[in-house]
């Protein structure tokens, strides 16, 4: 189907479909999520500091393309749950340094059940996954790359 850019069917633009699986996605998590008392950003955060450790708030932030002060409440609830600690770099007081405890760690490996059951649902072969992610996330950096200051 050739169409002009500007008469594209719903279906056919790209930022539809990738907002609509996100929302599948979501759906998808959001029982599994709550079997584990965390939301996607808390799980977000829990797989940021699995990912690279210990690390500031806003390196959290810049890592997940959110701000500092979106990432702060998210950060003060798993402390509250006992999934992380908080300490003030005493290099920089201004600081926030946030690592998981032996119980965040634990949840964050509790929480490979997401992938398995995106695996599962989807149907398809990890490494065509594996594929598409790397497509989305190849037009994602081109995308940030071009942003305007």
């Amino acid at each position: 189907m050739t169409a002009a850019p500007d008469n594209l069917p719903l279906d056919l633009h790209l930022c539809f479909a990738m907002y609509s699986t996100n929302i599948a996605i979501n759906r998808l998590y959001k029982p599994l999520l709550d079997g584990l008392g965390i939301t996607y950003p808390q799980y977000l955060v829990l797989s940021v500091l699995a990912e690279k450790g210990s690390q500031s708030v806003s390196a959290i932030a810049e890592r997940l393309s959110l701000e500092s002060s979106t990432i702060t409440p998210l950060v003060k609830r798993l402390e509250t749950a006992g999934l992380l600690q908080r300490q003030r770099n005493p290099a920089d007081e201004r600081q926030v340094i946030v690592s998981l405890t032996a119980k965040g760690t634990a949840m964050r490996k509790d929480a490979s059940c997401l992938t398995a059951t995106l695996l599962e649902q989807s149907g398809m072969p990890v490494d065509e996954i594996i594929r598409l992610n790397a497509e989305v996330t190849a037009l994602r950096d081109t995308l940030t790359k071009n942003d305007l200051p």
